[in-house]
């Protein structure tokens, strides 16, 4: 199997859980930024990160995930500052499923990522406060070794 990990990632949150799956993942496997990331023609799997931001997946990795398509099996993994089973979560990885002309879809990984504290402090700041703000302090230190041995479990059963 050849696989193709692709991320998008502001505070290595998300860095932290693509490293996890190109370490765990069998086969040849090739791991990129979403910036420096190919196409996806000729691999067997493309597992895609991204961060939330305003409840969906970030532009960069918007972008990307729109140039898939049906011929594409799809593992999608992100970190966020929400509560893993929040229904803002849950609208996010719908919207980014959305958004890949209907890639057969092998399994979806999200966990809880530390918000950076200059980020924290503005969106503090708005009139509305995003629906996440409350759950933001519970993200601190997430990732962790639970998280990752969560999705190492996930992983090598691809």
């Amino acid at each position: 199997m050849k696989s193709l990990i692709v991320y998008s990632s502001q505070t290595d949150n998300t860095k932290k859980l693509a490293d996890t799956i190109y370490e765990n993942l069998e086969g040849e496997k090739d791991i990129f930024s979403v910036e420096e990331a190919p196409s996806s023609s000729g691999y067997d799997l493309i597992a895609v990160g991204f961060w939330l931001m305003g409840g969906k997946p970030d532009p960069k990795a918007c972008e990307y995930l729109a140039k898939l398509g049906k011929e594409d099996r799809l593992f999608l993994f992100a970190t966020h500052g929400a509560a893993a089973k929040s229904g803002h979560v849950k609208n996010a990885i719908e919207h980014a499923i959305g958004l890949t002309n209907e890639s057969d879809l092998a399994g979806v990984y999200t966990c809880q990522g530390e918000v950076n504290p200059k980020v924290l402090e503005k969106v503090k700041q708005k009139p509305v406060p995003p629906v996440w703000i409350g759950d933001a302090a519970h993200a601190v230190g997430h990732p962790d070794e639970d998280d990752l041995a969560a999705l190492k479990q996930i992983i090598i059963k691809l």
